[in-house]
């Protein structure tokens, strides 16, 4: 008789880091899977489907953990997942080439008694590492089917999908055998019925430790997951022993465990770990052969070169330069393309005006939406590309060897040896930099990272560079200025994480626990998933608050508008005198455009903001060009363009590179650059720092933060520079 199943199964995907999980869960849905966070958490997660027949397959990508003792936010909610969402199945992925260390959270799943399925990946590794693995024996030993699985190349995954139907089934009460596959190869194997006697196997810890735990078990209250519960009081795990309700039961566990862990030799988490760990050399007893001489593997070889003391940091720097010169230079032709035609689109929105309108409508669609909407998808090749680079390191296992060498040095300054790669993205562009925090596993080590990305000097801020260097310094000392904006942000930013791990992010640091994965070729279906999936977030997510802030932003600089009989201060026209002028009596188009900026909330928000930054040798124009540049960066320029009356100038204009050095400094200038490079990101960065940091409260304080820091640093620099006698203005 055929058994089906009428309802959708929920599966859990758990393993390792560095297991392959993701892999099969890709491998498993394809395109069929979202993007989110856990409720309540900033933790990311991966959802999809999977059918087969009639039978949907509801699939989440939990975390990566070693173990289900919560010492990270992304182990914890792994945990809690497990224990309270109560899914149908558990899918355990494995590391076949790495079976004890990988077991141990085996155990702990064993333990917490969900229907469980264990997915042997990488079975080619370990074949050519010349370990054998008889998944039929180990599947009898542990209880519970087994299946072998090349995750990479999507070996098994239909046998992994039967196996899930079969546990479903088993789990609904309905007879039926579990099913296991045969001994584990390189290729695909044919399943094998076998019987589980007695359902999962437990670990038995002796009889003093069992006698600990069945005494603990009986003092909790009804409900899943006791036993588990009981184990982790014995190992004084500090959640479990805040999640004991009750006060006098309370009392009592913990008076047992810590009278169990006076008599012990070790201490208690230590001493259960261990006897885990004979029961897993138990279990591999005749199950797992190992050849007599250990074989020096392809990753070995290549792991003497990529992790040498010496040659280690240089190679991974190569590496590094090669994917972000690939991720820019393929990106920008593109952004050019789509930046042309948002440009075309401006241009015809514009021709259906008469030439010269000012109309609102017409200013809104050109310069609200059209150019919100391309300051998002701009950057689309550039995140896309980046990504396709992450993946790729990712994928071929090399990025748990660059975090491995980064570390020593990183983990210093407060960041994680993986934050190097975002540090370095973020030269480019801190959009995708702070999309890239990803990789790192840890919360804290993201929200760190994240704070100090904008002070890497992004694109962006070129053209401010390029505008103020030349019209302030002889060519001689262009270069030296430009180094010195650029390593002033390297050495803040690095600073500023110290400060950031040492205050608000101080703790224990996460233990620096990597499995180093073998060297394999992730499958072009990966890479395109993971491409697709972050592109999507991106425009989705990003862009809707980016085209949001741009619009409103828009409306601040066009709003409102000056009356006919408004006089505009004295000295406001630059080019002529000091005498105040009608605003009905201007002619030039650009001197209208800018006295309409000065009037608008931007350009009054400027002048309020004068006496604050006059201490830094700042005016209102400076004042109103920089709010004006909230929504991107670069914006500057042309804002100072307007400011001073010479059009929506860009970074080679020479008539407002001489206007500022007719009424500023070269110190004016560079505080300019400095300002520019601390200060509030754009708008595009704290919409990004919104989404992944999983509240607004972390994105406003990035920008409070940053914009304090930029007026400290440049108001120590200006008046040091004025005491040391280079001038002021």
């Amino acid at each position: 008789m055929t058994r089906t199943l009428d309802k959708t199964i929920t599966v859990a995907v758990a393993g390792n880091p560095n297991s392959g999980k993701t892999t099969i869960f890709n491998s498993l849905t394809g395109a069929r899977q979202h993007v989110g966070n856990y409720p309540g958490v900033t933790v990311e997660w991966k959802k999809g489907t999977c059918k087969r027949g009639d039978v949907k397959l509801d699939l989440v990508d939990l975390p990566g953990t070693y173990s289900l003792t919560a010492f990270s936010e992304e182990e914890l909610v792994a945990r809690d997942y497990l224990l309270n969402a109560a899914p149908d199945v558990v899918v355990n992925v494995v590391d076949a080439s790495n079976l004890e260390r990988n077991l141990f959270l085996t155990t702990e799943l064993l333990e917490i008694g969900r229907p469980l399925v264990i997915v042997l990946n990488m079975t080619d590794v370990a074949h050519d590492r010349g370990l054998r693995i008889d998944t039929a024996r180990l599947a009898e030993k542990l209880g519970v089917p087994v299946v072998p699985a090349i995750g990479n190349r999507g070996v098994g995954m239909d046998d992994l999908v039967e196996a899930v139907m079969q546990v479903a089934i088993s789990n609904a009460s309905l007879p039926g055998p579990a099913r296991v596959c045969g001994e584990s190869g390189p290729g695909p194997s044919t399943l094998a019925i076998v019987e589980s006697r007695g359902g999962p196997t437990r670990v038995n810890y002796g009889h003093q430790v069992e006698k600990v735990i069945s005494e603990i078990e009986d003092l909790l209250p009804e409900g899943e997951h006791r036993r588990w519960r009981a184990i982790k009081l014995v190992s004084q795990d500090d959640k479990v022993v805040e999640g004991l309700a009750v006060p006098g039961t309370r009392e009592a566990i913990t008076g047992l465990a810590a009278s169990f862990a006076a008599e012990s030799n070790d201490e208690p988490d230590i001493l259960m770990a261990r006897l885990r760990y004979e029961f897993i050399a138990d279990i591999c007893q005749g199950v797992c052969r190992v050849p007599a001489i250990a074989q020096t593997t392809v990753s070995d070889r290549i792991d003497r070169v990529v992790m040498h003391p010496v040659w280690g940091v240089p190679i991974f720097l190569g590496l590094m330069y090669f994917a972000f010169t690939l991720t820019f230079s393929l990106g920008n032709p593109l952004m050019n393309l789509i930046d042309s035609g948002f440009g075309y689109l401006a241009g015809f929105m514009s021709g259906l005006w008469s030439p010269g309108s000012t109309s609102p409508l017409k200013s809104l669609i050109v310069d609200g939406i059209i150019g919100g909407v391309g300051g998002v998808v701009i950057f689309l090749p550039n995140i896309v590309l980046l990504f396709m680079a992450i993946a790729i390191l990712e994928g071929t296992g090399y990025m748990a060897r660059a975090a491995f060498v980064m570390d020593r040095f990183m983990s210093k300054v407060g960041l994680h040896g993986k934050s190097f790669i975002p540090l370095l993205i973020g030269f480019g562009c801190t959009v995708p930099a702070i999309m890239a925090t990803r990789t790192l596993e840890s919360r804290r080590d993201r929200l760190i990272t994240m704070m100090v990305l904008p002070l890497m000097s992004c694109g962006a801020r070129l053209p401010i560079y390029a505008l103020m260097i030349p019209a302030f310094f002889p060519a001689r000392m262009q270069g030296p200025a430009l180094w010195a904006i650029y390593v002033t942000g390297i050495i803040l930013a690095l600073g500023g994480a110290y400060v950031l791990r040492s205050t608000l992010f101080r703790g224990e640091n996460t233990p620096f626990l990597m499995e180093l994965p073998p060297y394999r070729m992730p499958t072009a279906a990966s890479l395109l998933v993971q491409m697709w999936t972050r592109a999507w977030l991106y425009v989705k997510k990003a862009g809707t608050v980016i085209l949001g802030a741009s619009i409103l932003l828009w409306f601040l600089t066009f709003y409102p508008k000056p009356p006919a009989d408004y006089i505009l201060p004295a000295g406001f026209d630059n080019t002529t005198s000091d005498s105040a002028m009608v605003f009905s009596e201007i002619t030039d188009p650009n001197l209208a455009r800018s006295a309409e900026l000065s009037y608008s909330v931007t350009g009054r928000v400027g002048r309020m903001l004068e006496p604050l930054i006059k201490p830094l040798g700042f005016d209102w124009r400076i004042g109103t060009a920089l709010v004006g540049a909230i929504p991107a960066k670069e914006l500057f320029v042309a804002q100072m363009g307007i400011v001073f009356a010479v059009g929506e100038a860009d970074e080679t204009s020479d008539q407002l590179r001489a206007q500022l050095r007719d009424r500023y400094t070269p110190l004016i200038g560079f505080c300019i650059m400095l300002f520019a490079l601390i200060a509030t990101p754009c708008i595009a960065t704290f919409a990004i720092t919104r989404q992944e940091a999983g509240s607004i409260k972390w994105a406003f304080a990035q920008s409070f933060g940053l914009t304090a820091l930029a007026w400290i640093v440049t108001f120590l620099v200006y008046r040091g520079g004025l005491l040391a006698g280079l001038g002021g203005g």
